[in-house]
């Protein structure tokens, strides 16, 4: 009996250890998040303050995203894909290379756009300013900007014209890079890797459906998709294409994979126009030509 009512008494001491740890972990955070809230964003002639947005967020983003920033909040549990955990510093959507932080201006799109295939909708009535004091908000989270400056962003090259040979090109730079084997042959989301693909914190996440989508994970235009090549998805398992691409080349793969999409389009026309057929993973590299005799 006793060695039951002490087995009883020790529970109960390690139940309150741990929630007083818990509270005390929570009230630590708090305090970082508090020294933090002087965070400022800056976009074209607007700055942005954390602590305006501080009832934008609760009201708008804490639903989804957790009032820590950390993803978890109380919808979180619901949705697919998951809700982005701020305190990494970590963010899909860049114009700045693979690793480093986004620009305020890319954290300012993002909130105005949206992020395609996920609950993350364009936040339309707010105004300019409440979009970049949630910018500012957003970057209090993670202690990464207290040492790290935002990434510069990548140059695009001016676009060149759509034609038959950029467009063969691209298709043969989706076999080569073996982007079938996420994206699928047709860009379906049905490449034999396309189930066991995971996000940085090992949740499943599926790979982009060129096929049935007409805009981007990140934008609509061919510019942003050319980003998303050379700069990469930080936190998917979409890498940046920057040291084995070249600017043309990449050019080339946008206007591949426009020809793939649903809509009426120069290059799905200059596809069909070609008889262009979806890729043979099976088939045999090309042999070069032979030199020329001298």
């Amino acid at each position: 009996m006793l060695t039951k009512l002490f087995r009883g008494s020790l529970l109960l001491i390690a139940v309150a250890v741990f929630a007083l740890c818990n509270r005390s972990s929570a009230q630590i955070t708090k305090n970082e998040e508090d020294q933090r809230m002087g965070v400022e964003s800056h976009v074209g002639s607007l700055t942005g303050h954390a602590a305006a947005a501080k009832e934008n967020y609760r009201r708008y983003c804490t639903g989804c995203h957790g009032d820590y920033g950390d993803g978890e909040g109380e919808n979180a549990q619901w949705i697919d894909p998951k809700p982005r955990n701020f305190t990494l510093g970590q963010f899909k959507c860049r114009s700045t290379p693979t690793g480093t932080l986004p620009t305020d201006e890319d954290l300012f799109n993002t909130i105005g756009r949206g992020i395609l295939n996920s609950n993350m909708p364009p936040w339309n009535p707010l105004s300019n300013q409440q979009r970049v004091d949630l910018v500012a908000y957003v970057k209090h989270f993670s202690a990464r900007w207290s040492t790290e400056k935002a990434g510069e962003a990548i140059q695009i090259p001016p676009e060149p014209e759509v034609t038959a040979e950029r467009v063969k090109a691209g298709q043969a730079l989706f076999q080569k890079l073996e982007c079938w084997k996420c994206h699928g042959v047709e860009g379906r989301s049905n490449g034999p890797s396309g189930d066991t693909l995971t996000d940085d914190q090992n949740r499943p996440i599926k790979p982009f459906n060129f096929h049935d989508e007409q805009r981007f994970k990140c934008g609509a235009s061919d510019a942003d998709l050319y980003k998303i090549f050379m700069t990469g998805l930080d936190g998917t398992p979409m890498p940046s294409f920057a040291d084995n691409v070249k600017p043309e080349e990449a050019w080339e793969l946008v206007f591949y994979l426009r020809s793939l999409q649903p809509q009426n389009s120069k290059e799905k026309a200059i596809a069909k126009q070609l008889g262009l057929k979806p890729i043979n993973p099976n088939a045999p590299a090309a042999t070069p030509a032979p030199a020329p005799q001298q």
